[in-house]
């Protein structure tokens, strides 16, 4: 897939590189949209995202342009044979920064371009679809990043410390910190801690550490370890537990989440 480094001033709210994508498939394939520490950014060429939660395909949308914040299950999006666009990975700073909201507003949530203050606009959208050529595109959408930041304040300054300590800590251990951990670490109780945490992270901290594990353990399994291994670095008392957070956050097991983020239902 074509993907471009983020420009400097945008890393701080950008994890990993604007990603473009055009896959051609079969019209039954379902694209697992998996929880990850990051919120989700999406604009889509050629025809809409059908999207829904895993245990929910009723409740399906349609979406240009969406954003997905902090999520344990699945988003479902069925491909109906073609998926065109651009994919981007905001941490909680770039939600406030670029997308004018921050990560809580967005958690468990999959929400269009018209629910966010910030973001691309129908205009852009429909400006980056047009364009010949993903260089073209990078450069259209970063130009778009760094005017939207420009306009910005610093949204840093605005999530009180603890809360931010409180997420480096949960990031840095993989998943592994236990809340009443963190919350002694950074000063406060278990329960201000959850209350504050999760209006800003949209999930509480047992369940961002879950997001954190998970996202870690599915890693390590595409990148081939073993599995038994995955469950015992990761912190997931046996492999069954981790085959076990697999279906519940992925909606497949290791090895199928490992191979593809496509499946074709049966």
């Amino acid at each position: 897939m074509p993907a471009r480094p983020p420009h400097p001033a945008l890393r701080p709210y950008l994890e990993g590189p604007l990603v473009g994508y055009r896959d051609h498939l079969d019209p039954r394939a379902v694209h697992h949209g998996l929880p990850s520490a990051t919120v989700t950014f999406v604009v889509s060429f050629e025809r809409p995202l059908d999207t829904a939660w895993l245990g929910t395909p009723e409740r399906n949308d349609s979406y240009w342009t969406l954003a997905a914040g902090l999520h344990a299950a699945p988003a479902l999006i069925r491909t109906h044979g073609v998926q065109h666009g651009i994919q981007i990975a905001l941490t909680p700073a770039g939600a406030r920064a670029l997308l004018g909201l921050p990560a809580g507003a967005l958690g468990e949530v999959i929400a269009h371009q018209g629910d966010l203050p910030g973001g691309l606009g129908e205009s852009v959208a429909h400006e980056l679809a047009g364009i010949d050529g993903w260089g073209a595109r990078f450069d259209r959408l970063e130009q778009h990043l760094l005017t939207r930041l420009a306009a910005t304040a610093d949204p840093v300054g605005v999530v009180a410390p603890e809360v931010r300590e409180a997420w480096r800590l949960l990031r840095a251990s993989g998943g592994r910190a236990r809340v009443a951990e963190v919350a002694e670490r950074v000063g406060w109780s278990r329960r201000r801690l959850l209350g504050r945490f999760t209006d800003e992270y949209g999930v509480g901290p047992k369940t961002a550490a879950r997001i954190v594990r998970f996202e870690r353990a599915h890693r390590m399994a595409r990148a081939g370890v073993p599995y038994v291994e995955v469950a015992a670095r990761c912190g997931y008392a046996d492999q069954a537990h981790l085959a076990h957070e697999f279906a519940a956050m992925a909606g497949r097991t290791p090895g199928q989440a490992a191979a593809a983020a496509y499946h074709v239902p049966a």
